[in-house]
């Protein structure tokens, strides 16, 4: 008999004719207008961008279907009487006028939380300050290409909801899940993955302990069988083992560990009662860098009860990561290699892309919108691992300081370029580069000086280097 999903029956037949508001067009929160009005619910959107800054083709969907719609600065000024409210990630739950309905008797939830209530399947989640898409993208190919039907999506994927009517209860679903998301979350997956927690990283919170606790919601609903995965190494992470319900896998890049999984000197391994044994030499990755290989290790972490590790190894070996993340992006034959690292918005990311690469004279280009980080530790970094440093946009004079600073205590041959756009920069970085030596292109910066996001600048440079190289 075919599998029914019954919970999403009694969803389903509960929102029709019901009133729903949908708070925020973003990626998340767009399937749901075709969803909700297929199922007969009565929708409300709001939204804080002007009407002109949406896309014209949703504006033209939610007029046809019917919908009243609200944008604008005073956009939830109508909010009120709804049922049930779907905010985005960014209305957070504290905020007033979320708290005056849920006060009525009004649900709030996510379009993520929802999926998570009527999924029929073991889901995966995927939290931390960084890491989580490529930690999210391995256990995905880990996972199916040892014979599992699974869903990858979240923050950085396809919304799944839409797609919640073909997931069977023998599937398993990957999502990685950002903070915001997290937030006021009252359901944790069957598997959390913690990857790191720094404080560079609390956009869109009042405060680090804000942060902290929306983080906390990955595992703080889970049951007694369930499992989290945490990094040892990480203070925060650790002690989050003393609020699990459910049971601990660790992993570590830096200490010795009793049980769990290991990055010792390049080796990856399996610990067992303080016994340790050999996995993998990460010398025979595609992927590169210490933090890629901790990514590896909670990846390793979280599918060691459904795959076998030496059942891994090939999918892990070959791996080539995601998207702009230490992204191989051209290789010449005398050995010079580029490598587009455009998701590198913060100093200490560069820093950890740098050191990826030891032995190797490096080239650096970096420089975006500056959001007053401070750059004295990756000038230090620069000078330490590379050869050359091309800096461009708000941020150059600031890391051209801290690398003029670093290179007063360490006087070694050492060139810094000033230019004015990323076609200027590869080219420079094409003219200087010998054999051996690695163009990395990692931004320590924001893209918003001249890009939408990470994403575009990533393929910009990409398309430069085949241009120019």
């Amino acid at each position: 008999m075919e599998f029914q999903n019954g919970k999403l029956i009694e969803f389903n037949n509960y929102l029709r004719g019901k009133n729903v508001a949908l708070i925020g067009l973003g990626i998340s929160n767009v399937p749901l207008i075709d969803y909700l009005h297929d199922i007969g619910a009565i929708v409300t959107v709001f939204d804080r961008k002007e009407v002109s800054y949406i896309d014209s083709r949703v504006i033209e969907k939610i007029i046809n279907y019917g919908m009243e719609y609200y944008f604008g600065e005073d956009y939830l000024d109508e909010l009120d009487e709804f049922d049930m409210i779907f905010r985005s990630p960014s209305c957070l739950p504290n905020n007033p006028d979320l708290v005056r309905e849920a006060k009525r008797g009004a649900i709030i939830t996510t379009e993520v939380e929802m999926f998570m209530e009527l999924c029929p399947c073991r889901i995966i989640g995927v939290t931390g300050s960084d890491g989580k898409t490529t930690t999210a993208r391995l256990i995905y190919e880990i996972l199916k290409d040892n014979g599992y039907n699974c869903y990858l999506g979240g923050n950085r994927g396809a919304p799944l909801f839409n797609k919640i009517y073909e997931i069977k209860p023998d599937d398993i679903v990957i999502l990685e899940l950002s903070s915001l998301q997290l937030m006021g979350m009252k359901i944790s997956p069957d598997i959390a993955v913690i990857t790191n927690i720094s404080n560079s990283y609390i956009k869109g919170h009042n405060s680090f302990e804000e942060y902290i606790d929306s983080i906390k919601n990955i595992f703080l609903h889970q049951l007694d069988d369930d499992t989290v995965v945490l990094k040892y190494d990480n203070d925060v992470t650790k002690d989050f083992a003393i609020e699990a319900p459910g049971k601990i896998i660790f992993y570590s890049s830096k200490e010795k560990i009793l049980n769990g999984y290991m990055v010792d000197e390049n080796i990856i391994k399996v610990c067992k009662n303080g016994l340790r044994s050999h996995i993998l030499d990460t010398k025979k990755m595609i992927l590169k860098g210490t933090h890629n290989f901790e990514n590896v290790v909670a990846a390793i972490s979280a599918t060691s009860e459904f795959v076998h590790i030496d059942k891994m190894l090939d999918t892990i070996i070959n791996f080539e990561g995601v998207p702009h993340r230490l992204e191989l992006t051209k290789e010449l034959s005398n050995r010079i290699i580029w490598y587009n690292d455009s998701a590198s918005e913060y100093p200490n990311r560069t820093i950890e892309a740098i050191k990826s690469f030891p032995g190797r004279n490096i080239i650096l280009i970096a420089g975006g919108y500056d959001k007053n980080y401070d750059y004295t530790e990756l000038g230090k970094e620069i000078v330490k691992y590379g050869k050359a440093a091309i800096v461009l946009s708000q941020t150059s004079s600031k890391i051209k300081k801290a690398v003029e600073n670093a290179l007063e205590v360490d006087r070694k041959d050492f060139k810094i370029k000033n230019c004015t756009t990323l076609y200027e920069a590869v080219s420079i970085a094409n003219k200087m580069a010998e054999s051996g030596d690695i163009i990395l292109y990692s931004p320590a910066s924001s893209p918003l000086d001249a890009f939408k996001n990470y994403e575009e600048r990533g393929e910009i440079f990409k398309n430069l280097v085949k241009e120019i190289v």
